[in-house]
């Protein structure tokens, strides 16, 4: 099993828009990066999990966890001209863009934050991609160790709540 960290705008889906949904389930469409492309591709596997990332967020973080629920898939939004992720170049029989259907497994106990993440930068070490200066990635690989210090986090931040 591996880890991952998805990105996405809460406005567009929330962890509890994801838990809200038929099946808890949710097609991770609109990736129009190719290295996030191609991790959806090769490297996802069906029963990874993934830290829901809120971005573009006045205070980003995570907000929960999901899993891959499915095989690559094609993102259909590709060849929808009236979609805001509609790739003119990509053409029906060689499809450029692909997705993943994800299928919600927990809120956070605790929201942790970009901010909580960050005072573990030395923990973490630095191919976490999510603390590189200029990252856009909206998919990253996250190792075990790293997945397993940021739940620590939720757990932290509950112990100073008590």
């Amino acid at each position: 099993m591996q880890y991952w960290l998805m990105k996405n705008e809460p406005e567009e889906l929330s962890i509890d828009d994801l838990a809200a949904r038929p099946n808890d389930r949710f097609l991770w469409d609109g990736v129009r990066g190719y290295q996030a492309r191609n991790m959806l591709r090769d490297q996802m596997q069906l029963g990874d999990t993934v830290l829901f990332y809120y971005s573009s967020v006045k205070i980003p973080g995570i907000a929960g966890l999901a899993t891959i629920d499915s095989e690559p898939v094609v993102d259909t939004t590709q060849f929808e001209p009236n979609h805001k992720y509609f790739d003119p170049a990509s053409d029906p029989e060689k499809p450029r863009w692909i997705t993943r259907e994800v299928k919600f497994l927990r809120r956070i106990d605790r929201y942790i934050t970009l901010a909580d993440i960050r005072t573990r930068t030395d923990e973490l070490g630095q191919d976490f991609a999510l603390l590189r200066r200029a990252n856009r990635l909206s998919i990253m690989p996250v190792s075990l160790k790293q997945f397993q210090i940021i739940m620590a986090l939720e757990h932290a931040r509950m112990e100073l709540q008590r």
